[in-house]
């Protein structure tokens, strides 16, 4: 007989024993070292080295049971949760957090991936901030702007001398100098009188309409302007082109894509890699669209004349920007960071204001609230201006209101982490991959009353004034090391918009709209018709 089948029938033999001498080893044991001494010099080794490896088993185990395990739902072989998740991953989220709480695991493909919801979300980006801002490592991710994008890049050095510099760049144009923001305001109100006169036009010929692409434009107008000086006629092929890339890219980014966690997909022939080769082809076209705009700024820039976001960042990074490690940004990252100013900017915006008119349709007395407040600040003889604006305190809160009632945002880019780390008491290895559910903030019952009702009075205290801690509640932007650089931009954007467009137009449908959507980085309402009348 082998020693191996001699040590497993030993081990067997004394399994009891060898437990109760691991689990008490203060306690008498002469009956058990009676026993021993009966056994033979190579049995009693055999024992000894049974409760060697019983006592390293038991140690494991003990040190297993004192950290917690990640829950979460049941994955499948080979496509994990994928097939669970549906069309609205952050629905599914939220409902998984209601049975796992506010942290817990799934996979896709074979990919671990840690959810974070509720107050889970601010415990990670705030208070372990640099634990939770990193980027995963997946394969569209080098796709965009020849992998140097700030917003897909990964956490290090080179990336917060980074985004400084893309973050002052943006803030010269929003509450920095107040003639650049005023520029803002200049090109949203030439922006809108443009849009209510297309809107006009569709209404004439057309009676209902669909007003998507019209906002998509305009919105795209605006950050054109302030990244490259001019805007577009709606009509214009390649700028048509440019803006309509928007669907299908963030189709692909949107938490995280089918082949970034499948890599083995974009070796074969299959639906996703199809799609995933379209999106390389759009980042290759719209880099080319940024890097042609660049050059052509520097062919006719003049020294100390800033003229909008290129020229701010050209005369930034073509000296070299050196972080406090030595690391150095050069020329090379101008594209990228306009890229990632111009892409995000105007596909949040506009799905925002998509949602806004969707929601003036949908509640026709919320609509006529918000036109009593304009004109009784505004009066009907001017238009109005970023200066109204804390005047108009249930505006702000209808703003606030579509935010956390629609979260465009519901899921934000995935994040990873820089090291080992935990949450809740959780560990999570370094490089984990983790999704951040700013929908299960914006619907949690425990901080809104009635979250599934759109309620814009919410957001105001006793004396009809704009409650600053409620609104510090919604979570659009992330927080944190990432969150999100046009923020206040965006914001600024989203105010003039309505105040705009309340004040000289009355919305009306003839079949009420759903709050269906489509899902991708943002949400955006399913198409809808409007008609548009202007107002006395």
């Amino acid at each position: 007989m082998s020693n191996k089948t001699r040590f497993c029938e030993i081990l067997e033999a004394n399994i009891e024993s060898i437990l109760f001498i691991v689990k008490h080893p203060r306690m008498e044991l002469s009956g058990i070292i009676t026993d021993f001494l009966k056994l033979s010099k190579e049995n009693v080794l055999l024992v000894c080295l049974a409760v060697l490896v019983a006592v390293h088993l038991m140690t494991s185990l003990v040190r297993n049971w004192s950290v917690r395990t990640l829950p979460g739902p049941f994955p499948w072989p080979i496509i994990g949760n994928a097939a669970q998740i549906g069309r609205y991953p952050h629905i599914y989220f939220t409902r998984m957090a209601q049975h796992y709480g506010d942290v817990f695991q799934i996979k896709l493909g074979n990919r671990p991936v840690v959810v974070l919801n509720g107050d889970a979300i601010r415990q990670a980006l705030v208070q372990k901030g640099v634990d939770f801002a990193g980027r995963p490592d997946f394969a569209s991710f080098r796709f965009v702007s020849c992998g140097r994008s700030m917003a897909f890049g990964s956490y290090s050095e080179w990336w917060k001398v980074h985004r400084r510099v893309a973050h002052a760049t943006v803030r010269k144009f929003t509450t920095g100098n107040p003639d650049t923001k005023n520029a803002i305001e200049n090109h949203v109100v030439s922006e809108v009188k443009e849009l209510i006169s297309l809107f006009m036009h569709e209404t004439r010929t057309h009676g209902y309409f669909q007003p998507h692409r019209y906002l998509v434009v305009s919105m795209a107008n605006i950050t054109s302007a302030l990244c490259f000086g001019k805007r577009y006629s709606y009509d214009d092929a390649e700028f048509q082109q440019v803006v309509g890339r928007n669907d299908k890219f963030t189709m692909t980014v949107g938490a995280g894509s089918i082949v970034d966690v499948m890599p083995w997909l974009q070796y074969f022939p299959n639906p996703m890699k199809t799609l995933f080769d379209q999106f390389k082809e759009l980042n290759a076209e719209f880099y080319e669209f940024i890097l042609t705009k660049v050059v052509e700024h520097r062919k006719t820039k003049e020294p100390s004349v800033v003229r909008d976001m290129t020229d701010a960042l050209i005369m930034s990074l073509d000296r070299g920007m050196t972080g406090p490690s030595g690391v150095l940004l050069d020329e090379k990252y101008v594209p990228p960071t306009i890229g990632d100013i111009f892409g995000a900017s105007q596909d949040t915006t506009s799905s925002a204001m998509q949602w806004i008119i969707l929601l003036l349709v949908r509640y026709p007395d919320v609509q006529k609230r918000l036109q009593e407040e304009v004109d009784k600040v505004v009066g009907r003889n001017r238009l109005p201006s970023i200066q109204d604006q804390p005047h108009l305190p249930y505006l702000m809160a209808f703003i606030y209101e579509m935010m956390r009632f629609t979260s465009f945002i519901p899921v934000t880019i995935p994040h990873s982490t820089t090291t080992n780390t935990s949450i809740n008491g959780y560990p999570i290895p370094k490089g984990t991959v983790v999704f951040i559910n700013q929908w299960s903030l914006n619907h949690d019952p425990k901080k809104w009353d009635q979250p599934e009702i759109f309620n814009p009075l919410r957001f105001l205290d006793e004396d009809g004034e704009l409650n600053k801690d409620k609104t510090g509640n919604v979570l659009i932007y992330s927080m944190g090391k990432r969150r999100c650089i046009g923020e206040e931009l965006s914001k600024i954007q989203l105010f003039l918009f309505t105040t705009l467009l309340t004040h000289q137009c009355h919305f009306t449908v003839e079949k009420q709209p759903t709050m269906d959507c489509m899902y991708g980085l943002t949400l955006k309402p399913n198409p809808f018709k409007v008609a548009v009348t202007l107002r006395d």
